[in-house]
């Protein structure tokens, strides 16, 4: 399985049936492929939709998901305009959104929507998301592409939210986040936890060490 792969199977471990869930565009797209048996999640997507499915037939020009990708809708699937888009989000209907990630801290700031000096479109409803949303899950990898650790002791970038996540998943790890820091909750199949300590920069608790 590639990184994005493992990072996704593990993060559908996380959604319960009958879930209300907000994907973020990217790998967090994949996490249905992986769903266990007997749980099916109600897609929320925040440009106007409730109950995204696959694709059946011919792609409907008007229907994409927020990332602007083909969808479908499932029976029972809303459409509306994006006040009561974002009155779902905000008024927290939301029970899970899962969001890619540039930097998150052990403060459980987020950061995901800019690099300063390049160009973005805004942040979108990230900000709505992880404010409004009962489980803000980060889906990413562990390092960037220059091997640079994004799980820091506190963020660089301007931030999406402030201590606003609840759960990190990397292709090496999972941590939650609690008053007193980051948990290392578990090691991905395969990995050391000498890898973990040496790749990531901020300060974190093994339970069973502690």
């Amino acid at each position: 399985m590639t990184a994005k792969e493992i990072i996704a199977a593990r993060a559908a471990k996380e959604m319960n049936d009958g879930d209300v869930v907000n994907l973020g565009i990217g790998l967090p797209t994949l996490i249905p492929n992986y769903l266990r048996e007997g749980v099916n999640v109600i897609l929320q997507s925040e440009n106007g939709f409730i109950g995204l499915g696959p694709v059946k037939g011919e792609p409907q020009g008007e229907l994409v998901n927020a990332g602007g990708q083909p969808a479908g809708i499932n029976p029972g699937g809303a459409f509306f305009d994006s006040s009561f888009s974002f009155q779902l989000i905000r008024g927290g209907h939301v029970d899970v959104t899962v969001l890619g990630g540039l930097e998150v801290d052990q403060y459980g700031n987020l950061a995901n929507w800019m690099i300063p000096g390049k160009m973005v479109p805004g942040m979108g409803g990230a900000m709505d998301l992880v404010t409004g949303a009962k489980n803000v899950i980060v889906t990413m990898e562990h390092c960037s592409k220059k091997g640079a650790p994004k799980i820091l002791e506190e963020c660089r970038l301007p931030l999406t939210g402030k201590g606003v996540v609840d759960v990190i998943i990397t292709e090496l790890a999972v941590f939650t986040v609690t008053e007193d820091g980051l948990v290392l909750e578990e090691l991905q199949e395969g990995v050391d936890l000498q890898t973990v300590i040496d790749r990531t920069e901020a300060n974190f608790r093994i339970p069973e060490l502690a």
